[in-house]
């Protein structure tokens, strides 16, 4: 169940929500006159979804240019220039 607070106890319990934020992981919807405002969430809830939309936006350009025709590179192509990559910055 979403968790909504009045931007009053943005401005009263600072603190109480930002321990919310931390301890459920989970985003506190923030309204301003009966209204939805805002979002608060822990710095670490927002990298995971900075990085889930990442990932997204990579399947999606993949996915396009499969539809497009383009065949890819063979997996032991792909690892053997991995390796030499890390090989390099060792």
């Amino acid at each position: 169940m979403p968790m909504i607070k009045p931007i009053s106890d943005l401005r009263n319990k600072a603190n109480q929500i930002s321990k919310i934020a931390h301890s459920t992981g989970q985003p506190i919807f923030i309204t301003k006159n009966g209204e939805g405002d805002m979002v608060v969430m822990s710095l670490a809830h927002y990298g995971d979804i900075q990085r889930k939309l990442e990932l997204y936006g990579k399947l999606a350009m993949a996915q396009a240019q499969k539809a497009g025709g383009d065949q890819g590179r063979e997996l032991s192509l792909v690892m053997k220039d991995l390796r030499r990559k890390l090989n390099e910055k060792a």
